[in-house]
């Protein structure tokens, strides 16, 4: 099962984040021991004073290559798990988050 849900806005994305994770980078999809799916995601940023969560969210809106003002922080401010909001077309968002999840890291997210 997907780490994502769609809505008419956009798509709703669970994560997993590692700050201080060496690299930003999108790591694939990992499944937590309670069955939920999130997608692995690791930041440079320091998880204090909102850094981390920036980092995440600009991430991803330059792997989907939508404007950073698309990407909303819904929950998991001060967690490792997060939840994610992205406005836009939600086919579109989909596909490109499986394609970056399926490459695995350092492949479709590097500068």
């Amino acid at each position: 099962m997907d780490p994502w849900r769609y809505s008419t806005e956009g798509i709703s994305i669970a994560l997993r984040v590692t700050p201080r994770g060496g690299r930003d980078d999108i790591d694939g999809i990992e499944t937590l021991a309670n069955g939920r799916s999130v997608v692995k995601v690791r930041v440079r940023a320091i998880a204090e004073g909102g850094e981390a969560n920036r980092a995440v969210t600009e991430l991803l809106a330059k792997a989907l290559g939508v404007p950073k003002a698309r990407v909303k922080l819904l929950s998991g401010a001060t967690s490792r798990l997060k939840q994610i909001a992205v406005d836009g077309d939600p086919k579109g968002l989909g596909e490109t988050l499986r394609k970056l999840t399926a490459a695995g890291p350092n492949q479709e997210t590097k500068d």
